[in-house]
């Protein structure tokens, strides 16, 4: 019993400075984040992370199988599928995580968030760099796709749902299906916005500046045809 918990106190330590970017990521940027201890024991995302990094320990040294095996358990254990090969910046954070999936070939940069549902996933058959490459400080919402060899530039905000297949910029906004961008002036965000659902949507805005425009005219015809109308009765 008291080898158990030397154990358990030694791997939480090593948790704690192995994985103190994500773990101060994780404080930072949920609300829910109470203690470092709690981060530790309880959020898959940092658990997916931990085993991902084990994983890619044993993959860089091309040893079979053994890599796939620690990426799908931690896949059983917390949702998360992480291929072994994708290459993750310090500061990821994943929020509750469930659904994530992060392709082979796959470059994530520092200070990115993920929410549940993202794929950063390939399309068709080809080989070799296949999968997005995310900047730093990018958030990408719940249920994204950001699919194929793509660049996502640093400080960009993926919406909830959009399925992105085409480089973003720096500094952008992208929501819809397909994802539609909104560029942010070429501004530099100095802080991570995690509000993924709050989004401008382009298409939207020039709709509703058309309907606008639409319901100027109609007003203006139904002027005219009053001020018809009473010049026929005056006759």
């Amino acid at each position: 019993m008291v080898l158990f918990i030397v154990i358990v106190a030694g791997l939480i330590l090593a948790i704690s400075i192995l994985f103190k970017p994500e773990i101060d990521a994780a404080i930072d940027r949920d609300p829910a984040a109470r203690n470092r201890l709690v981060i530790i024991i309880l959020y898959p995302g940092l658990h997916a992370l931990v085993l991902h990094r084990l994983a890619g320990f044993f993959y860089k040294f091309k040893i079979p199988f053994f890599p796939r095996l620690i990426s799908q358990l931690g896949r059983f254990l917390t949702g998360i599928e992480i291929h072994p090969g994708a290459r993750i910046g310090n500061g990821l954070f994943i929020d509750h995580g469930m659904g994530v999936v992060i392709g082979e070939t796959t470059v994530i940069g520092e200070n990115v968030t993920l929410y549940q549902g993202v794929t950063l996933g390939g399309t068709g058959k080809e080989r070799g760099k296949r999968h997005p490459t995310i900047g730093d400080n990018a958030v990408i919402g719940s249920g994204a796709k950001v699919l194929g060899n793509i660049v996502i530039g640093n400080n960009v905000q993926i919406g909830s749902n959009a399925v992105v297949v085409k480089d973003v910029p720096d500094n952008s906004t992208v929501v819809g299906v397909p994802g539609r961008m909104v560029k942010r002036e070429g501004v530099r965000i100095s802080k991570i916005s995690l509000d993924h659902t709050n989004l401008p949507d382009p298409l939207a805005q020039s709709i509703e500046r058309i309907q606008n425009e639409i319901n100027e005219i109609e007003d203006v015809l139904k002027q005219w045809r009053k001020k018809k109308e009473q010049e026929l009765n005056g006759h």
